[in-house]
């Protein structure tokens, strides 16, 4: 069989990671491959997609053939469905892998789907996982197949399907959006899977406050939360306790998110290094990282959103364009895809790295922050409150408030912090890069505004 193809008989669901798993319900597989759901009335949220008549209960429920594209996040049961729509309708499940496969995989999937539905008349469910990562040839590669009806395809995107999936494919699916899972939809997920005799079979309890801290680190991900649960358990129960507590919890599911995570610790150290040499300004030593995490398989988008955090933390106004530059690459991400949005990512990373550093603006909005936690909450002056609605001016809102653009300079002297922080100097530039400049003026508006 061709690398990065998978063909079942029978309902052959993913794992935790999106790699299809034979004999899921075997007791030494993961708690979320045991738990995966077997039919639509075990599937949890996803309510507006599950209606009487809706396209998806047609599918199964009628054996219809269409092809169907689902868009949504991770852990909200787009392979869940694909399994589901297999199993129920008795089609031989195939899994073209988008990261291992390429148009002789996709091509010979097909060609097998079509021989098996000449010689058995048994039809095949082709599901594609993260679709986004095929390229338009290896799309192209599918249309014959959707077109002919040889194969119910299910692709699964998490990036929007407008922009990453070909128009004749994406026009021939039936597009099905998956939304994220509620608190209340995980915490069913985590109670069920310590009840039933597929998942942890009652062997120990959980504390509500344990419940509350796995339902908030699963981030509406039902994999991810039922990964957490076992670690916790598995925790538990290793130190002889019928319950999971929350600091066992806490304990349990910092050493899982290690050890699930794409690549173990180095996850973290990877992502580590690669912001502290942006930091440190060493544009060969974080371009090396970017690497590293590009050929781990590491979501481009994670990458982007730490590049425009970058932006802002390390650098700031010393070089105001770098969020720019940094936001446009999480853009071209979206828009682009993988793999050409590497040079995308590498031009930002460069940029970020050459350009001066100033922390100024982290240290400015966290020393606000820390005043307001602190109790700093003095009122609002009387001259800046709302003076539109009737009996403002009676109150004296707006009384004695100077409107900026009618002074010298464009600004005017008048107290607009409330008197418990009316000394603060938040803001603090540096003398790096452009916030030199914006120094120097900034030193003179304060000067204007407090009178000095």
């Amino acid at each position: 069989m061709d690398e990065g193809l998978f063909e079942a008989t029978a309902p052959a669901p993913a794992g935790p990671g999106g790699g299809t798993l034979a004999g899921n319900d075997h007791a030494s597989a993961p708690l979320a491959v045991r738990m995966r759901p077997r039919d639509l009335d075990e599937l949890v949220g996803q309510q507006h997609l599950l209606a009487a008549g809706s396209p998806l209960r047609r599918l199964i429920e009628g054996d219809q053939s269409m092809a169907l594209l689902l868009w949504g996040p991770p852990g909200t049961g787009k392979t869940t469905i694909a399994a589901i729509v297999s199993g129920q309708t008795n089609r031989v499940f195939v899994e073209v892998s988008a990261v291992a496969a390429g148009v002789k995989e996709v091509r010979a999937a097909i060609d097998g789907a079509r021989a098996r539905l000449v010689a058995t008349g048994q039809e095949t469910v082709l599901f594609v996982d993260e679709v986004h990562r095929f390229t338009k040839a290896q799309q192209d590669a599918l249309l014959p197949g959707v077109e002919n009806r040889w194969v119910t395809l299910i692709a699964a995107t998490t990036e929007n399907p407008h922009f990453s999936v070909i128009s004749p494919l994406l026009s021939r699916s039936l597009l099905l959006t998956l939304e994220p899972l509620t608190d209340e939809d995980v915490r069913g997920v985590i109670t069920a899977a310590l009840s039933d005799e597929r998942g942890l079979a009652g062997a120990v309890g959980l504390t509500e406050e344990a419940a509350d801290h796995l339902v908030r680190l699963a981030g509406g991900d039902a994999r991810r939360s039922l990964t957490y649960l076992e670690a916790a358990a598995g925790a538990a129960i290793a130190q002889g306790l019928d319950e999971v507590d929350l600091a066992t919890a806490e304990t349990a599911v910092d050493r899982a998110a290690v050890r699930y995570d794409r690549d173990g610790d180095q996850h973290y150290d990877v992502i580590s290094a690669f912001i502290k040499s942006i930091r440190g300004s060493d544009a060969d030593a974080a371009l090396h990282y970017l690497a590293r995490m590009f050929e781990a398989g590491e979501d481009p988008r994670f990458i982007a959103r730490r590049l425009v955090v970058s932006a802002s933390e390390d650098i700031g106004l010393a070089h105001p364009a770098a969020l720019t530059t940094a936001v446009a690459a999480a853009q071209a991400v979206q828009l682009i895809g993988m793999p050409e949005a590497r040079i995308n990512l590498a031009q930002a990373v460069i940029e970020l790295c050459v350009a001066p550093k100033s922390n100024a603006v982290i240290v400015a909005v966290d020393a606000a922050i820390a005043d307001v936690r602190a109790g700093k909450i003095g009122a609002v002056p009387a001259h800046l409150r709302d003076a539109h609605y009737p009996g403002s001016k009676a109150l004296g809102h707006g009384a004695g408030y100077k409107y900026a653009h009618d002074e010298p300079f464009g600004i005017a002297e008048q107290q607009y912090a409330p008197e418990v922080v009316l000394d603060a100097e938040y803001y603090r530039p540096t003398n790096l890069g452009a916030e030199a400049a914006v120094r120097e003026r900034w030193e003179r508006i304060r000067r204007i505004i407090r009178g000095r």
